[in-house]
């Protein structure tokens, strides 16, 4: 989760590529990245799709000054 300057929190899930979302408080930031995770994974059903996982993954924030 990112604080945007304007306000607000962007959400990016890295397992699911252009799975973004974003909401105006943390609370509604973690609720519509959680619907859009849900619909992200129900179009690659539908679709016969692998559903990706991060198991393999590591990832790292760094923050420089």
């Amino acid at each position: 989760m990112k604080p945007e300057p304007e306000g607000g929190f962007t959400v990016n899930v890295p397992a699911l590529p252009g799975c973004i979302s974003y909401g105006e408080t943390l609370e509604e930031a973690r609720t519509n990245a959680q619907e859009a995770i849900e619909l992200y994974i129900e179009s690659l059903r539908a679709h016969g799709e692998e559903i990706p996982s991060d198991e393999n993954v590591l990832e790292y924030n760094i923050q420089l000054s």
